[in-house]
């Protein structure tokens, strides 16, 4: 039976179970850096796979120097996208790095590349080089623009956030394009490859065969335009920048209270209903100018001004407090630790302490969003030290193999 969680209640404890996680034996080679890869290759770590990742030695995945801020162990942004993995240099400017690499791959049973489209190719690592002696394998390639006539287009997501349409629909409607305040478009490609990650292995248990996965950021970012970017494909309709305002919904906004704004998500007419009531200006239900969605839509300004001289009254945290009591979905702007401290008291847990090679904790992080019931035992270690295993994969990769997947 699930547990009803209320607000501030904490879950009860749980014991892990002990049964193989769900990527358990699955071998996963990783030669992506910086974000979208590294993401996808860490969320199949928390499912159990393991992920030999592999780096330049002397510098290593470029977010190693990605700073500041830094933790205690290293840069933050790193550490952000490579807990529970292993750290291996080779070389792959030399015969003996690319020969290690290919041996690798060809025992892996996912490789996620972001090479330049046909740089791996070039290296001998490429899908169809791989394929043809671990016809198994499943092979996921993330690019910026895709691999026919935007494979000479250098991919970052930042670029994609402007050319791909983001970023003229983000930001105030009279001031500058903005991007978002992460990555997102990195993130957004990271879930995109592991999705398609996993239906291919699911593929591959009830058919035997291996698939190659083109993820692109582009894609990533269009596929995530949802209603925004089907008002254009379905009704001509080029949405503009609006700042905190929706398209279709109104009042859903950031709203002026006496000290600071307050986040409204009034999706329904009930809802509006208990919003005016709590306000004491319930005769706004009456006038035809709200009396639905769509006029409210339509006369977005004038009920704006009329909201906001009633919130006036109150401080945001008030309004926060009185509205929740009654439904009405309300909440002040927070920062990253606000939120964090939210989620603690609701109960969510959104943190992991991870450990070094030692055991010992050595920083928190932001675990998978999944909560499994029963729960799941993830593995919890700390990011790897550059080349931390080089030594002992090495060695493995060396030894005969038996067969893709193989464990050390």
């Amino acid at each position: 039976m699930a547990t009803v969680i209320e607000w501030g209640n904490t879950r009860p404890e749980e014991d892990p179970v002990t049964d193989p996680l769900p990527l358990d034996g699955v071998l996963v080679a990783d030669f992506s850096r910086v974000l979208a890869g590294p993401l996808c290759t860490m969320t199949l770590a928390d499912l159990g796979a393991r992920v030999v990742k592999v780096e330049r030695p002397g510098s290593g995945d470029d977010t190693r120097h990605w700073g500041p801020p830094f933790s205690p162990t290293g840069p933050t942004y790193y550490e952000s996208v490579n807990r529970n993995k292993e750290s291996v240099c080779l070389d792959l400017g030399t015969d003996e790095g690319r020969e290690l690499a290919r041996e690798l791959a060809l025992r892996a049973d996912v490789v996620v590349e972001n090479f330049k489209p046909g740089g791996m190719a070039k290296l001998g690592l490429g899908y169809d080089e791989i394929a043809a002696e671990n016809p198994g394998v499943v092979y996921v390639s993330v690019s910026g623009f895709g691999t026919t006539g935007g494979a000479h287009l250098a991919g970052y997501d930042f670029l994609v956030q402007a050319v791909g349409g983001l970023m003229s629909i983000t930001g105030e409607a009279d001031g500058r394009p903005t991007k978002a305040g992460v990555a997102l478009v990195d993130v957004l490609t990271a879930k995109d490859a592991t999705i398609g990650a996993l239906a291919a292995l699911e593929r591959r248990r009830r058919t035997g065969r291996g698939a190659h996965v083109d993820v692109s950021l582009l894609s990533s970012l269009q596929g995530a335009l949802v209603n925004q970017g089907q008002a254009y494909l379905g009704a001509d309709v080029v949405p503009r920048r609006m700042g905190n305002d929706h398209p279709s919904i109104v009042p859903y906004q950031l709203l002026n209270c006496a000290d600071a704004p307050l986040a409204v998500t009034v999706g329904n007419d009930a809802q509006f209903r208990k919003f005016t009531a709590v306000l004491g200006i319930s005769e706004l239900v009456e006038d035809e100018r709200f009396a639905s969605n769509g006029e409210r839509v339509a006369h977005r300004e004038e009920l704006t001004a009329l909201l906001e001289d009633a919130l006036a009254a109150k401080s945001a945290s008030e309004w926060q407090e009185a509205l929740t009591a009654q439904g009405v979905p309300a909440g002040k702007v927070a920062g990253i630790d606000e939120g964090v401290a939210l989620a603690e008291e609701l109960g969510l847990e959104p943190t992991v302490d991870v450990q070094d090679r030692t055991g010992a904790t050595v920083g928190r992080q932001f675990r998978h969003p999944a909560q499994w019931t029963p729960p799941l035992a993830s593995p919890t270690a700390a990011p790897p030290q550059l080349g931390e295993d080089t030594d002992s994969v090495v060695a493995w990769l060396r030894a005969p193999r038996q067969q893709p997947g193989d464990d050390m």
